[in-house]
Protein backbone atom coordinates (compact mmCIF):
# COMPACT_ATOMS: atom_id res chain seq x y z
CA UNK A 1 0.00 0.00 0.00
CA UNK A 2 1.20 3.52 -0.84
CA UNK A 3 1.00 5.05 2.65
CA UNK A 4 2.32 8.43 1.47
CA UNK A 5 -0.69 8.72 -0.83
CA UNK A 6 -3.01 7.50 1.94
CA UNK A 7 -1.73 10.22 4.23
CA UNK A 8 -2.17 12.88 1.60
CA UNK A 9 -5.82 11.84 1.43
CA UNK A 10 -6.14 11.88 5.23
CA UNK A 11 -4.39 15.26 5.37
CA UNK A 12 -6.85 16.64 2.83
CA UNK A 13 -9.81 15.15 4.74
CA UNK A 14 -8.69 16.71 8.03
CA UNK A 15 -8.35 20.19 6.51
CA UNK A 16 -11.64 19.73 4.69
CA UNK A 17 -13.36 18.76 7.94
CA UNK A 18 -11.96 21.84 9.63
CA UNK A 19 -13.13 24.26 6.95
CA UNK A 20 -16.61 22.72 6.70
CA UNK A 21 -17.14 22.64 10.47
CA UNK A 22 -15.29 25.67 11.82
CA UNK A 23 -16.37 27.62 8.75
CA UNK A 24 -19.90 28.21 9.99
CA UNK A 25 -18.87 29.44 13.44
CA UNK A 26 -16.18 31.71 11.95
CA UNK A 27 -18.92 33.05 9.68
CA UNK A 28 -21.24 33.56 12.65
CA UNK A 29 -18.38 35.21 14.53
CA UNK A 30 -17.73 37.93 11.95
CA UNK A 31 -21.20 38.35 10.42
CA UNK A 32 -23.71 37.18 13.03
CA UNK A 33 -24.17 40.71 14.37
CA UNK A 34 -25.76 41.67 11.04
CA UNK A 35 -28.69 39.40 11.84
CA UNK A 36 -29.09 40.61 15.44
CA UNK A 37 -30.78 43.67 16.87
CA UNK A 38 -30.18 44.24 20.57
CA UNK A 39 -28.44 42.33 23.33
CA UNK A 40 -30.88 39.42 23.54
CA UNK A 41 -30.55 38.66 19.85
CA UNK A 42 -26.75 38.94 19.98
CA UNK A 43 -26.78 36.43 22.85
CA UNK A 44 -28.91 34.21 20.64
CA UNK A 45 -26.30 34.44 17.87
CA UNK A 46 -23.33 33.55 20.09
CA UNK A 47 -25.23 30.86 21.97
CA UNK A 48 -26.00 29.10 18.68
CA UNK A 49 -22.31 28.20 18.27
CA UNK A 50 -21.54 27.76 21.98
CA UNK A 51 -21.53 23.94 22.17
CA UNK A 52 -19.66 23.53 18.88
CA UNK A 53 -16.91 26.04 18.10
CA UNK A 54 -14.15 24.64 20.34
CA UNK A 55 -14.85 21.07 19.22
CA UNK A 56 -14.62 22.17 15.61
CA UNK A 57 -11.09 23.42 16.20
CA UNK A 58 -10.00 19.88 17.10
CA UNK A 59 -9.87 19.30 13.35
CA UNK A 60 -7.31 22.10 13.01
CA UNK A 61 -5.13 20.66 15.76
CA UNK A 62 -5.36 17.21 14.19
CA UNK A 63 -4.52 18.55 10.72
CA UNK A 64 -1.47 20.33 12.16
CA UNK A 65 -0.39 17.20 14.02
CA UNK A 66 -0.84 15.09 10.89
CA UNK A 67 1.34 17.51 8.92
CA UNK A 68 4.07 17.31 11.56
CA UNK A 69 4.03 13.51 11.76
CA UNK A 70 3.35 12.52 8.13
CA UNK A 71 5.13 15.32 6.25
CA UNK A 72 7.76 16.78 8.61
CA UNK A 73 9.61 18.62 5.83
CA UNK A 74 6.40 20.46 4.92
CA UNK A 75 5.73 21.32 8.56
CA UNK A 76 9.28 22.62 8.96
CA UNK A 77 9.01 24.62 5.76
CA UNK A 78 5.70 26.21 6.69
CA UNK A 79 6.79 27.26 10.16
CA UNK A 80 10.19 28.55 9.11
CA UNK A 81 9.31 30.19 5.80
CA UNK A 82 5.82 31.49 6.65
CA UNK A 83 6.18 32.03 10.38
CA UNK A 84 4.77 35.62 10.54
CA UNK A 85 1.69 34.65 8.51
CA UNK A 86 0.98 31.55 10.59
CA UNK A 87 1.51 33.53 13.78
CA UNK A 88 -1.17 35.99 12.67
CA UNK A 89 -3.59 33.10 12.14
CA UNK A 90 -2.74 31.73 15.58
CA UNK A 91 -3.28 35.11 17.27
CA UNK A 92 -6.61 35.51 15.44
CA UNK A 93 -7.83 32.13 16.67
CA UNK A 94 -6.70 32.87 20.22
CA UNK A 95 -8.45 36.25 20.17
CA UNK A 96 -11.61 34.62 18.80
CA UNK A 97 -11.66 32.01 21.57
CA UNK A 98 -10.97 34.54 24.31
CA UNK A 99 -13.68 36.86 22.96
CA UNK A 100 -16.33 34.13 22.94
CA UNK A 101 -15.48 33.00 26.46
CA UNK A 102 -15.07 36.44 28.05
CA UNK A 103 -18.13 38.15 26.58
CA UNK A 104 -20.58 36.75 29.13
CA UNK A 105 -18.37 37.21 32.22
CA UNK A 106 -19.65 40.72 33.02
CA UNK A 107 -23.01 42.33 32.34
CA UNK A 108 -21.52 45.69 31.37
CA UNK A 109 -22.72 46.85 27.91
CA UNK A 110 -19.25 48.26 27.14
CA UNK A 111 -17.61 44.94 28.09
CA UNK A 112 -20.00 42.93 25.94
CA UNK A 113 -19.65 45.31 23.00
CA UNK A 114 -15.85 45.16 23.12
CA UNK A 115 -15.69 41.38 23.11
CA UNK A 116 -18.37 41.06 20.43
CA UNK A 117 -16.33 43.40 18.25
CA UNK A 118 -13.18 41.46 19.04
CA UNK A 119 -14.89 38.20 18.04
CA UNK A 120 -15.99 39.75 14.75
CA UNK A 121 -12.55 41.11 13.83
CA UNK A 122 -10.62 38.01 14.88
CA UNK A 123 -13.05 35.62 13.15
CA UNK A 124 -12.84 37.64 9.94
CA UNK A 125 -9.04 37.75 10.05
CA UNK A 126 -8.82 34.00 10.66
CA UNK A 127 -11.11 33.27 7.69
CA UNK A 128 -9.26 35.71 5.42
CA UNK A 129 -5.80 34.50 6.44
CA UNK A 130 -6.67 30.83 5.98
CA UNK A 131 -7.84 31.70 2.49
CA UNK A 132 -4.67 33.68 1.74
CA UNK A 133 -2.54 30.80 3.06
CA UNK A 134 -4.21 28.17 0.90
CA UNK A 135 -4.30 30.55 -2.06
CA UNK A 136 -0.51 30.66 -1.87
CA UNK A 137 -0.34 26.86 -1.60
CA UNK A 138 -2.51 26.56 -4.72
CA UNK A 139 -0.49 29.22 -6.58
CA UNK A 140 2.92 27.98 -5.47
CA UNK A 141 5.66 29.61 -3.41
CA UNK A 142 9.00 31.14 -4.35
CA UNK A 143 10.98 28.04 -3.39
CA UNK A 144 14.46 27.51 -4.83
CA UNK A 145 17.45 25.36 -3.93
CA UNK A 146 18.07 27.48 -0.83
CA UNK A 147 14.48 27.34 0.42
CA UNK A 148 11.78 30.01 0.40
CA UNK A 149 12.92 33.17 -1.37
CA UNK A 150 9.73 35.22 -1.06
CA UNK A 151 8.56 37.90 1.37
CA UNK A 152 5.58 38.32 3.67
CA UNK A 153 4.22 41.09 1.43
CA UNK A 154 4.57 38.76 -1.55
CA UNK A 155 2.08 36.41 0.08
CA UNK A 156 -0.56 39.14 -0.29
CA UNK A 157 -0.71 38.70 -4.06
CA UNK A 158 -3.99 39.21 -5.99
CA UNK A 159 -4.71 35.48 -6.36
CA UNK A 160 -4.18 34.78 -2.66
CA UNK A 161 -6.34 37.77 -1.67
CA UNK A 162 -9.06 36.55 -4.05
CA UNK A 163 -8.91 33.13 -2.36
CA UNK A 164 -9.11 34.84 1.03
CA UNK A 165 -12.19 36.77 -0.08
CA UNK A 166 -13.73 33.53 -1.37
CA UNK A 167 -13.14 31.81 1.99
CA UNK A 168 -14.86 34.74 3.74
CA UNK A 169 -17.80 34.54 1.32
CA UNK A 170 -18.14 30.78 1.87
CA UNK A 171 -18.05 31.21 5.64
CA UNK A 172 -20.47 34.17 5.55
CA UNK A 173 -23.01 32.12 3.61
CA UNK A 174 -22.40 29.04 5.74
CA UNK A 175 -22.70 31.02 8.99
CA UNK A 176 -25.90 32.81 8.02
CA UNK A 177 -27.50 29.52 7.00
CA UNK A 178 -26.56 28.13 10.41
CA UNK A 179 -28.31 31.05 12.10
CA UNK A 180 -31.34 30.72 9.83
CA UNK A 181 -31.66 27.09 10.94
CA UNK A 182 -30.44 27.22 14.54
CA UNK A 183 -32.13 30.40 15.80
CA UNK A 184 -35.74 31.50 15.70
CA UNK A 185 -37.82 34.61 15.11
CA UNK A 186 -36.34 37.82 13.69
CA UNK A 187 -32.73 36.57 13.86
CA UNK A 188 -33.50 33.53 11.71
CA UNK A 189 -35.48 35.63 9.23
CA UNK A 190 -32.71 38.23 8.84
CA UNK A 191 -30.07 35.50 8.56
CA UNK A 192 -32.05 33.82 5.78
CA UNK A 193 -32.24 37.07 3.82
CA UNK A 194 -28.53 37.75 4.34
CA UNK A 195 -27.65 34.24 3.19
CA UNK A 196 -29.79 34.65 0.09
CA UNK A 197 -28.03 37.90 -0.82
CA UNK A 198 -24.60 36.53 0.10
CA UNK A 199 -25.05 33.60 -2.29
CA UNK A 200 -24.66 35.89 -5.30
CA UNK A 201 -21.39 37.32 -4.02
CA UNK A 202 -20.14 33.81 -3.30
CA UNK A 203 -21.07 32.61 -6.79
CA UNK A 204 -19.27 35.58 -8.38
CA UNK A 205 -16.11 35.11 -6.31
CA UNK A 206 -16.11 31.37 -7.03
CA UNK A 207 -16.33 32.03 -10.78
CA UNK A 208 -13.44 34.53 -10.54
CA UNK A 209 -11.43 32.05 -8.49
CA UNK A 210 -11.92 29.27 -11.04
CA UNK A 211 -10.88 31.56 -13.89
CA UNK A 212 -7.83 32.82 -11.97
CA UNK A 213 -6.86 29.27 -11.00
CA UNK A 214 -6.96 28.21 -14.66
CA UNK A 215 -4.74 31.15 -15.66
CA UNK A 216 -2.37 31.47 -12.69
CA UNK A 217 -1.91 27.99 -11.20
CA UNK A 218 -1.37 24.38 -12.18
CA UNK A 219 -4.49 23.16 -10.37
CA UNK A 220 -6.26 22.28 -13.61
CA UNK A 221 -3.60 19.77 -14.69
CA UNK A 222 -4.91 16.82 -12.69
CA UNK A 223 -8.48 17.49 -13.83
CA UNK A 224 -7.41 17.43 -17.48
CA UNK A 225 -5.47 14.18 -17.09
CA UNK A 226 -7.90 12.47 -14.69
CA UNK A 227 -11.29 13.56 -15.95
CA UNK A 228 -13.13 11.59 -13.25
CA UNK A 229 -11.97 14.30 -10.83
CA UNK A 230 -14.36 16.72 -12.57
CA UNK A 231 -17.11 15.20 -10.41
CA UNK A 232 -15.76 17.37 -7.56
CA UNK A 233 -16.22 20.86 -9.12
CA UNK A 234 -19.45 19.74 -10.80
CA UNK A 235 -20.72 18.52 -7.44
CA UNK A 236 -19.68 21.85 -5.93
CA UNK A 237 -21.81 23.74 -8.46
CA UNK A 238 -24.74 21.41 -7.79
CA UNK A 239 -24.43 21.76 -4.00
CA UNK A 240 -24.33 25.56 -4.14
CA UNK A 241 -27.35 25.64 -6.44
CA UNK A 242 -29.20 23.26 -4.12
CA UNK A 243 -28.40 25.47 -1.12
CA UNK A 244 -29.97 28.48 -2.85
CA UNK A 245 -33.06 26.55 -3.94
CA UNK A 246 -33.61 24.96 -0.52
CA UNK A 247 -33.23 28.32 1.21
CA UNK A 248 -35.78 29.87 -1.14
CA UNK A 249 -38.18 27.04 -0.25
CA UNK A 250 -37.85 27.82 3.47
CA UNK A 251 -35.66 24.83 4.35
CA UNK A 252 -32.58 26.43 5.99
CA UNK A 253 -31.49 23.20 7.70
CA UNK A 254 -31.22 21.34 4.41
CA UNK A 255 -29.68 24.41 2.78
CA UNK A 256 -27.00 24.36 5.50
CA UNK A 257 -26.22 20.72 4.70
CA UNK A 258 -25.92 21.63 1.01
CA UNK A 259 -23.57 24.49 1.96
CA UNK A 260 -21.56 22.04 4.07
CA UNK A 261 -21.27 19.76 1.03
CA UNK A 262 -20.18 22.68 -1.16
CA UNK A 263 -17.29 23.55 1.19
CA UNK A 264 -16.26 19.89 1.32
CA UNK A 265 -16.27 19.64 -2.47
CA UNK A 266 -14.46 22.97 -2.91
CA UNK A 267 -11.73 21.93 -0.49
CA UNK A 268 -11.34 18.46 -2.02
CA UNK A 269 -11.19 20.03 -5.49
CA UNK A 270 -8.28 22.19 -4.35
CA UNK A 271 -6.39 19.25 -2.86
CA UNK A 272 -7.09 17.09 -5.92
CA UNK A 273 -5.57 19.80 -8.12
CA UNK A 274 -2.60 20.24 -5.79
CA UNK A 275 -1.57 16.54 -5.69
CA UNK A 276 1.20 15.36 -5.53
CA UNK A 277 2.55 18.71 -4.35
CA UNK A 278 2.19 19.94 -0.80
CA UNK A 279 4.33 23.06 -1.15
CA UNK A 280 4.62 23.72 -4.86
CA UNK A 281 7.50 25.82 -6.22
CA UNK A 282 6.83 28.59 -8.73
CA UNK A 283 10.54 28.72 -9.54
CA UNK A 284 11.07 25.12 -10.63
CA UNK A 285 8.92 22.02 -9.96
CA UNK A 286 12.12 20.21 -8.93
CA UNK A 287 12.17 22.31 -5.74
CA UNK A 288 8.58 21.47 -4.76
CA UNK A 289 7.86 19.53 -1.57
CA UNK A 290 5.69 16.62 -2.63
CA UNK A 291 3.91 13.69 -1.04
CA UNK A 292 6.94 11.53 -1.74
CA UNK A 293 9.99 13.69 -1.05
CA UNK A 294 8.69 15.15 2.22
CA UNK A 295 6.95 12.23 3.92
CA UNK A 296 8.05 10.26 6.95
CA UNK A 297 9.34 6.71 6.69
CA UNK A 298 7.02 3.96 5.48
CA UNK A 299 7.03 2.43 8.98
CA UNK A 300 5.96 5.73 10.59
CA UNK A 301 3.18 6.26 8.06
CA UNK A 302 1.95 2.68 8.49
CA UNK A 303 1.91 3.00 12.27
CA UNK A 304 0.11 6.35 12.09
CA UNK A 305 -2.45 4.88 9.71
CA UNK A 306 -3.26 2.17 12.25
CA UNK A 307 -3.68 4.79 14.98
CA UNK A 308 -5.85 6.97 12.73
CA UNK A 309 -8.03 3.98 11.91
CA UNK A 310 -8.97 3.80 15.61
CA UNK A 311 -9.05 7.41 16.76
CA UNK A 312 -10.41 9.26 13.72
CA UNK A 313 -13.74 7.37 13.75
CA UNK A 314 -13.90 7.92 17.53
CA UNK A 315 -13.42 11.67 17.10
CA UNK A 316 -16.03 11.78 14.34
CA UNK A 317 -18.41 9.80 16.53
CA UNK A 318 -18.00 12.26 19.41
CA UNK A 319 -18.79 15.20 17.16
CA UNK A 320 -21.79 13.47 15.65
CA UNK A 321 -23.08 12.84 19.18
CA UNK A 322 -22.62 16.53 20.14
CA UNK A 323 -24.37 17.79 17.01
CA UNK A 324 -27.18 15.32 17.53
CA UNK A 325 -27.54 16.29 21.20
CA UNK A 326 -27.83 20.01 20.36
CA UNK A 327 -29.58 19.58 17.02
CA UNK A 328 -32.78 21.44 17.91
CA UNK A 329 -33.03 25.20 17.24
CA UNK A 330 -32.55 27.40 20.29
CA UNK A 331 -35.67 28.29 22.20
CA UNK A 332 -36.27 31.34 24.39
CA UNK A 333 -36.43 29.09 27.48
CA UNK A 334 -33.01 27.59 26.74
CA UNK A 335 -31.51 31.04 26.31
CA UNK A 336 -32.87 32.18 29.66
CA UNK A 337 -31.34 29.15 31.41
CA UNK A 338 -27.89 29.92 30.01
CA UNK A 339 -25.80 32.67 31.55
CA UNK A 340 -23.16 32.43 28.82
CA UNK A 341 -22.48 34.83 25.96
Amino acid sequence: MDYAKVWFVLWAVLWTGYFALDGFDLGVGFSGWLAADGEEEIRNVFSSIGPFWDGNEVWLVTAGGATFAAFPAVYAGLFSWLYPALLLILFSLIARGVSLEFRGKLQSPAWKSFWAGSAAVSSFLAALLFGVAFGNLFRGLEINAGGYNGTFVGLLNPYALLTGALFCAFFFFHGQLWLAFKTAGPVAARAGRLASKGWYGLALLLALFLAASWLSTGLSGNFIVRKYLLVLPLGLAAALSAAKILLARGLPGRAFLASFASIVLFSLSGFAGLYPDLLASRVDPAFSLTVYNSSSSAYTLRLMAAVALVFLPAAIGCQVWVYRLFRAPLSAAELKKSGMY
